[in-house]
């Protein structure tokens, strides 16, 4: 890790109060509304009236606790904070599983080993992105495939008409474990007190408090770390104590998600909805990398394979946190709008994405229209390019 922890009045932090309202605005917060939306079973440990909620795939998620997010931040990147994520699984099962999932899917499934996860998209038949997720093979005939925010269950169904699968929600909670001392507490959470190593991406079950778990080595953060998936069967309330209990040690704190924000942004990962949408392709937003034309077919694979193959996201840098959907000017040309924006606590300076409307070029600095501030275009990620913190390597 790179620099040093700022006060909370330093220059810039305020930004991302800011940051985060307007993350807010884009995310549909609410109050907590169960005849709508889906409220986690872990709410009742940390909810109360300070807590804003924001929907994400119809689910709730605690978008503040009230805390400052950049005080959170700190404790993520330099011990381990606990997470209640809205992240949806739909298991995907039958003899006919792999061929469904690569009818869908832009990457080839067949070549994930089991007890494995990957990323992959999912795309319509103008490879268009509409959803994606990380899919994960327990079996050659069972996967799941964990959304990011949309609707997406229908259309699974509606896509394995012709196949011999069962596509179903599994009715399944994910915590997300995340900071560099994440797998402290997951050895100290796991039953055995001594679990096989848990490798980058691995996928697998374990023992916490004499419940049965699935784990994987994931994350949204782009910090070292786990996710637990809890199923319907659970004691969730014994196994939210238990996780306390044992990562008191290592100082655990359930944060909400206004430091990931920061985090991710940094991390270069993509938010579905906010950064990329229906009208983009994988390619537009520089994920053209899990797009694999070799398979014979998928949906959006002549599409994809007939269009532009140019990355129109960049990264942004700049002396303020960017705000969404603000113009940016060449000589008082718009020429890209920002998708995402935050302040860089590590970076000490605004950070964001913005989507070029046409072929980006060469020209910058890029100008907001609506004070003046100059942005620079910046590769992605801001921060760790090589993964090492997510893989339990040393940043330096």
């Amino acid at each position: 890790m790179t620099g040093t922890i700022p006060s909370l009045d330093a220059p810039g932090i305020a930004d991302n109060v800011e940051a985060m309202a307007n993350y807010a605005d884009s995310h549909s917060v609410v109050r907590i509304s169960a005849k709508r939306f889906s409220e986690s079973p872990w709410s009742r440990h940390y909810a109360d009236d300070q807590t804003v909620f924001g929907v994400y795939g119809g689910r709730l998620y605690p978008l503040s606790l009230g805390a400052h997010p950049v005080a959170d931040y700190w404790h993520l990147r330099t011990k381990v904070a606990l997470f209640d994520v809205p992240e949806k699984p739909i298991e995907i099962s039958g003899p006919d599983t792999e061929a469904f999932l690569n009818s869908l899917l832009t990457r080839d499934v067949t070549k994930v080993p089991a007890g494995k996860a990957r990323y992959a998209l999912a795309c319509d038949h103008r490879g268009r992105i509409l959803m994606d997720g990380v899919v994960i093979k327990w079996a050659k005939d069972r996967f799941w495939y964990v959304l990011a925010d949309g609707d997406f269950l229908g259309w699974m169904r509606a896509q394995a008409a012709h196949f011999d699968v069962e596509v179903r929600d599994p009715d399944v909670w994910v915590l997300q474990i995340q900071g560099p001392l994440s797998l402290d507490v997951l050895n100290a959470a796991c039953d055995d007190q001594s679990p096989e190593p848990l490798a980058y991406f691995a996928a697998r079950g374990a023992l916490m408090g004499g419940q049965e778990v699935l784990i994987t080595r994931t994350g949204w953060t782009g910090e070292l770390g786990f996710e637990i998936y809890a199923g319907p069967d659970i004691d969730h309330d014994t196994l939210w104590s238990h996780l306390m209990q044992r990562g008191a040690a290592h100082d655990l704190r359930c944060l909400s998600l206004e430091c990931m924000g920061i985090r991710r942004i940094e991390a270069g990962i993509l938010d579905n909805g906010t950064d990329m949408d229906p009208g983009l392709t994988p390619y537009d937003v520089g994920l053209g990398a899990f797009v694999d034309l070799a398979k014979e077919s998928f949906l959006g694979r002549e599409a994809l394979a007939a269009g532009d193959t140019g990355n129109r996201l960049t990264g942004i840098v700049g002396p303020r946190a960017p705000r969404p959907g603000e113009s940016l000017l060449v000589d008082a040309r718009e020429v890209a709008r920002v998708r995402a924006g935050a302040w860089s606590p590590t970076l000490g300076s605004g950070i964001g994405y913005a989507l070029f409307l046409g072929p980006p070029s060469d020209e910058n600095p890029l100008v907001s229209a609506i004070d003046g501030s100059v942005f620079t275009p910046h590769t992605l990620p801001f921060l760790d390019p090589e993964k090492r913190l997510a893989r339990g390597l040393p940043l330096d």
